[in-house]
């Protein structure tokens, strides 16, 4: 069985790479136009709005309805530019973020807040330039449309194993058929460009940028910067040797870079469920992911040394260790291709499990709304946002005040609230199964409630991670595993904080 797996996902990295081939996409010349061609497409007036929204029950947007993946046309920019109300709300929101991290601290009068400041302009530097820099918003519309192109050649793979399950108008969308290849073959290019020390090169540039910046160390600022294209496994890989000798402030970031972050095959994931089957979508959104990847690694510093400020000597030196993954192209790939489809064989049943989970805890309160008759006092509190006592509306309402105080639209705060619980209780892979409903089905106010949602999903910040890291930290060094087990829920914390950063910033200058 284990073998038939393999063979299955092997023909799915192999065959768009030789289909790519055949059709001449041998290198980045060819992709780069491409992304350019996405990029010029794009180009209009940032003043375009949706028409029209119409309010849908929440109640009335099922989590994964399948009905299709054409999500309500949505455009880059929303707002006429600046608003003093918005830029108002999100220096509240980064204020109050900053408080929360303080007041969590392990040494307060240590907090060097030069770090601070720094770390947040660099921030708000990358958000303005995505939205307001041409040069550096063309930039990230290359490398997004380099996703896109990718996730084409993921479709040939798909369609050679499927067939005409993939014909969307068809069969209907089948998320374990348009998502999960996705994850399998980003997973084995991820490998294959590691091994070609192609990553290494790049997060080693970042790296250097951010110790010269920071004043971090080399060893934690390579595993934030190789958390922006890897796991929160697979980055602590290039620090293997660092980290048994590492002080408590530098593997606190080392762990809570990791929850601020994703890793590029779920990355590609998003983009594709975010974006459905329309370039202009998959290319907003891929630069709007990649733009909250690279913000929550100065994000992710920032309130790691707040959390737990950095008191003892550093070493400063930016060395990336060679580890391989494989001996060769092919074993690399093989190699990619295995953690895959392991990958996406554990988000499946994730998902699967989760969702379960939901429906029966709600089926559980929607009984005990009907027995305290609290059913109808919510649709009338409501206005008929919830018609029931479920799980969604009480991750909603307890996070609401958290996302006025951040910025989000009063009419989008138990919207966002409920995606922001769902990440924390399951994974950012729920909320955004959830957002991508939302979206499609309209019930937003404000498309910029979007976009701050997709910020503050971008992290693997949720109670399972704590274990991952555990397990897979820990394994490659087993002295500091009581480090990472008393701290797991403050990297939790870091990890969340560091995201709502990003999102908020991001709405504050969007006007």
């Amino acid at each position: 069985m284990k073998r038939t797996l393999f063979l299955l996902a092997f023909s799915l990295v192999l065959f768009p790479l030789i289909s790519a081939s055949q059709n001449q996409i041998s290198g980045f010349g060819t992709i780069a136009k491409n992304a350019l061609a996405f990029a010029s497409a794009n180009q209009g007036d940032g003043s375009r709005m949706i028409s029209e929204i119409n309010p849908v029950k929440v109640s009335d947007a099922p989590l994964n309805s399948g009905k299709s993946n054409q999500p309500v046309p949505f455009v880059q920019k929303t707002g006429n530019g600046f608003s003093l109300i918005a830029l108002l709300r999100g220096l509240l929101g980064i204020t109050v973020l900053i408080i929360i991290a303080w007041v969590f601290s392990s040494n307060r009068r240590a907090v060097s807040w030069r770090v601070v400041g720094i770390g947040l302009l660099i921030q708000l530097g990358i958000a303005l330039g995505i939205l307001f820099i041409p040069l550096i918003e063309d930039f990230f519309g290359l490398i997004g449309g380099i996703f896109v192109v990718i996730l084409d050649f993921t479709k040939i793979g798909s369609t050679f194993l499927f067939n005409d399950l993939m014909d969307i108008p068809k069969t209907g969308y089948i998320f374990a058929l348009q998502i999960l290849p996705t994850i399998i073959f980003f997973s084995a290019l991820t490998s294959v460009l590691f091994y070609l020390g192609i990553i290494q090169k790049v997060v080693w540039v970042m790296a250097w940028l951010m110790t010269k910046a920071l004043k971090i160390s080399g060893a934690e600022s390579l595993s934030v910067a190789g958390n922006i294209f890897l796991g929160q496994t697979e980055s602590p890989l290039m620090i293997k040797a660092y980290l048994p000798k590492m002080t408590d402030s530098e593997m606190l970031l080392v762990m809570i870079g990791g929850m601020a972050t994703v890793a590029g095959g779920v990355l590609a994931a998003y983009i594709s469920f975010l974006g459905g089957d329309d370039p202009e979508q998959r290319l907003i959104f891929a630069k709007h992911l990649l733009t909250a990847s690279v913000m929550a690694a100065p994000g992710a510093i920032v309130i790691s040394k707040i959390l737990m400020p950095q008191t003892d000597k550093i070493d400063t030196k930016v060395e990336v260790k060679q580890e391989k993954i494989g001996k060769n192209f092919l074993d690399a790939l093989s190699n990619g291709t295995t953690e895959g489809l392991k990958l996406a064989a554990n988000v499946g049943a994730m998902l699967l499990v989760f969702f379960a989970f939901i429906a029966m805890i709600n089926f559980i309160l929607m009984k005990v709304g009907v027995w305290t008759n609290l059913n109808q006092s919510i649709a009338e509190l409501t206005g008929g946002q919830y018609d029931e006592l479920s799980m969604q509306f009480i991750l909603g309402y307890t996070f609401a005040p958290l996302m006025w105080v951040i910025g989000v639209g009063t009419q989008d705060i138990t919207l966002v609230g409920q995606l922001l619980g769902e990440k924390l209780i399951a994974s950012e892979f729920v909320g955004y199964t959830s957002l991508a409903e939302m979206k499609e089905l309209g019930i937003f106010t404000q498309q910029k409630s979007v976009i701050m949602a997709t910020y503050m999903l971008c992290g693997f910040a949720n109670f399972a991670s704590i274990g991952i890291q555990i397990g897979g930290i820990g394994g490659l060094a087993p002295n500091k595993r009581w480090f990472l087990s008393k701290y797991g829920m403050k990297a939790l914390l870091g990890g969340t904080l560091a995201s709502l950063l990003s999102a908020t910033i991001i709405g504050a200058i969007m006007g």
